[in-house]
């Protein structure tokens, strides 16, 4: 059954290719698409999505907000952001706010939809400049005389940081030769010995904690 998406971007013509690339009747159904997300809430009420696309400047309220509003509502909900904004005041209030993952609009469609797949089998995609922005972030934040043993395997501290450098599933699988079924078991353990719920939350503790170094 194809995956219920909405879409909140201002930009018409952007709303509208996005509308029309996706909506495929078998990986994805767009159920709607709006030029802000001033009734973000509500829209999620009735739409009922499991997957959302975000933009960050909207009249009226921010996706930021947006975001806020609809992981309230629902967080198994995932929302991708979707934006030009590569700063990291706007990267970071989106993880913060509960974003699952954060592309830039130069992404290559058919990168976006493999990002839109890996989303939902739990995967946190990130741009490679962005998840760049992530590391240097954790890194000055990073105390140099701390360090957690976490107990993970040496595959599975190889596919951390693959993570880390914001590799897809596909990427990880083809770097390390082996399948992807197996990245998605080796994150399964990663995120228990871990103790989180994401890709976004494993990167950020294996970045603070100094688990994996780039």
């Amino acid at each position: 059954m194809a995956i219920p998406v909405i879409i909140f971007e201002d930009n018409v013509r952007l709303r509208q290719s996005l509308e029309m690339f996706l909506d495929d009747k078998v990986l994805f159904r767009v159920k709607a698409s709006y030029e802000n997300c001033l009734y973000a809430k509500e829209a999620a009420k009735e739409h009922r999505p499991e997957l959302v696309i975000m933009d960050i400047d909207m009249p009226g309220m921010s996706g930021i907000e947006g975001v806020k509003a609809i992981k309230s509502l629902n967080p198994g909900i995932k929302i991708i952001m979707y934006t030009v904004y590569d700063d990291n005041d706007n990267i970071f209030d989106c993880i913060c706010a509960g974003a699952d993952g954060y592309l830039l609009k130069q992404t290559p469609p058919h990168k976006l939809k493999e990002a839109l797949k890996e989303v939902m089998e739990g995967g946190s995609p990130l741009s490679p400049s962005i998840a760049g922005k992530v590391y240097k972030h954790f890194q000055k934040q990073i105390s140099s005389t701390t360090h957690e043993e976490f107990n993970l395997t040496s595959r599975e501290t190889d596919i951390l940081q693959s993570l880390v450098r914001g590799n897809s599933y596909k990427t990880i699988a083809a770097e390390l030769f082996i399948s992807i079924d197996t990245v998605k078991k080796h994150l399964k353990n990663i995120y228990l010995k871990l103790q989180v719920n994401s890709g976004t939350e494993a990167v950020a503790k294996a970045l603070r904690d100094k688990i994996v170094m780039i």
